[in-house]
């Protein structure tokens, strides 16, 4: 009699089955089961993602144009016919993961609008978007019942600089017999690359057209004139001499719209806020017949009125990426009811000011565990009703986190919040408190995943300049650079850069990528670094600019052979 064993990758399938059948009805989990996949439920679970969804809700906003489609479309279009009958289905997806565009069939697959964690939860396409890389997801990894027999791979769309994700290609099959790597992996690579490569001809030739337009305008002596396109800004130094934040964000507002808009080509009056000191007439630029941005001439009023300066708002709550809109949503939302609220997040996320923003009116007590590990005084002296701001969780020490355990098990409706950056392992009293206050946790995103927050949050990070200058402006380079940087530190560090450059640069005009720091005008590694690899990456791009670009004297200076240094350089573009 033969007997046919099954292979390693049937048995891990089966496994991973079974636990997510027990995940699913609340049963400890088996060993063995990678974490990253459970946290991926979890997440999914915290979201509210029914694991039995029928089907997805349509987008709610109107895509309009799309920059990714029209520079993908020529290279799908030629690849769409060898998808017919081969079971495999491509998925385009914009940055927030609303569906683009599809093409090929998978029997049983069904139809999708918008592939967001928030939604469906795990799935290739999100895992793409948020680790920047190619991201394979196979069956039981999936969270819903209807992607059980399924396998993706999802890879990224980098924009022009290769620093903002603009979309996802997803390659969807069956359940693949012999597990990763998915059979298609090669080939959507392959498409991406092709379609990162029509997005560099085409944004070349958007630059120029709009570099042409802006020329034009500031032909004539000490014109005011600012040309936006929603990603690149050209600033004269007469316009510069008129712009403030308020005013460059209703001409950057008005450039977004553009393309929607019908703007005649003989010039239109703009909008802006009250108090600007000046008027803007906005023509539009085009492109093979789109408009792809705007040109601004701006004209001081005879007599302006002094302008009023409304508050801008909290740094805390400036971003307008889908990441953070949604986590400040939720962390609003669970902080309405008078009950503990956990902010987890990395280092400089702005967890703390978070915090202070969503207990505004009733000023909060604020302990920090780094200062008083034990909590000695701090809850004997704590009074019932007032909210309590506990920072540094993960700096607690045993008596504390007993004393904290022990005041929400007699007082479980506390206004308490707690912020947590995760780390070193928890143990087991602070793994209690952290299980407790799941429910109601709130995760920051990192800089590095809402890059596209980056431009408005300068303004909101810069110093107010003193009377008579001109805002901190940046070029475009320096804006790519400060959006492709991964920001280890999040906005502290990059509010930190902000002040310094405003406090201590002494030329007039926009910021260059040249006055960045070594370690953000060189842009991030070709891989992620290892805390250790980014802090001597850091060291070697410090003594390079020291000594002027000579490797030889950094590497005496660093005390290591010039051998050491060029073979770690090589390692960190791998």
């Amino acid at each position: 009699m033969t007997t046919t064993d099954p292979s390693p990758t049937t048995t891990a399938r089966t496994s991973l089955r079974l636990a997510r059948e027990r995940f699913l009805s609340g049963r400890p989990l088996p060993p063995g089961v990678p974490e990253e996949v459970v946290a991926a439920w979890r997440r999914a679970r915290f979201f509210g993602v029914p694991h039995d969804l029928a089907q997805p809700p349509a987008p709610v906003t109107h895509l309009g144009e799309s920059t990714l489609l029209d520079a993908a479309r020529p290279v799908l279009d030629r690849i769409v016919p060898a998808l017919a009958g081969g079971g495999v289905r491509l998925v385009l997806t914009d940055e927030r993961l609303r569906v683009l565009w599809t093409a090929g069939d998978v029997p049983g697959l069904g139809t999708c609008t918008v592939l967001s964690e928030q939604v469906v939860g795990n799935n290739s396409a999100a895992l793409a978007v948020r680790t920047r890389a190619r991201a394979e997801v196979h069956g039981a990894e999936h969270f819903l019942d209807r992607w059980q027999d399924v396998c993706a791979v999802g890879v990224p769309v980098f924009g022009p600089e290769g620093g903002q994700v603009l979309g996802t290609l997803t390659a969807v099959t069956r359940l693949c017999a012999a597990g990763p790597p998915h059979p298609q992996a090669a080939f959507t690579e392959a498409t991406v690359a092709a379609v990162e490569t029509e997005l560099r001809a085409r944004a070349g030739r958007a630059e120029r057209v709009l570099l042409d337009a802006f020329v034009r305008a500031t032909s004539g002596p000490d014109r005011a004139v600012a040309a936006l396109d929603g990603r690149n800004r050209l600033v004269s130094e007469a316009a510069q001499r008129l712009l403030t934040p308020e005013l460059l964000g209703a001409l950057e507002h008005e450039a977004a719209g553009a393309p929607d808009a019908d703007l005649p080509d003989t010039g239109d009056r703009a909008e802006l806020p009250e108090g600007a000191g000046c008027t803007a007439r906005v023509t539009p630029v085009r492109l093979d017949g789109r408009t792809i941005g705007i040109v601004a001439a701006l004209e001081p009023l005879d007599d302006p009125a002094p302008p009023a300066r409304s508050a801008p708002p909290p740094v805390t709550l400036t971003g307008s990426s889908v990441p953070w809109r949604h986590t400040v949503g939720q962390a609003v939302r669970l902080a309405r009811s008078q009950e503990p609220l956990l902010l987890t997040g990395e280092r400089g996320t702005g967890k703390s000011a978070l915090a202070r923003e969503l207990c505004a009116t009733d000023s909060p007590r604020v302990v920090d565990a780094a200062r008083d590990p034990g909590l000695d005084q701090v809850l004997s002296a704590w009074r019932p009703g007032r909210p309590l701001l506990l920072r540094h969780a993960e700096r607690l020490a045993q008596p504390g986190v007993a004393a904290l355990n022990s005041l929400l098990d007699q007082h479980p409706g506390i206004p308490l919040l707690i912020t947590y950056t995760p780390g070193a392992p928890a143990g087991p009293c602070l793994q209690r408190l952290l299980d407790k206050l799941s429910a109601r946790s709130v995760t920051l995103p990192p800089l590095r995943e809402r890059a596209e927050d980056i431009r408005e949050l300068l303004p909101a990070l810069t110093p107010r300049p003193a009377p008579g200058q001109p805002p901190l402006t940046w070029t475009l380079d320096a804006l790519r650079a400060l959006e492709a940087y991964p920001w280890p530190g999040n906005v502290t560090e990059l509010a930190h850069v902000v002040r310094a450059l405003a406090e201590q640069r002494r030329r007039s005009g926009p910021v260059r990528r040249a006055e960045l720091p070594d370690a953000v005008r060189e842009g991030p590694a070709a891989r992620p670094l290892s805390p250790m690899e980014h802090a001597e990456r850091t060291a070697i791009l410090e003594a390079l600019r020291r000594h002027g670009g000579n490797k030889a004297r950094a590497a005496t200076a660093l005390g290591i052979g010039r051998a050491t240094l060029y073979r770690k350089l090589r390692e960190y573009r791998r």
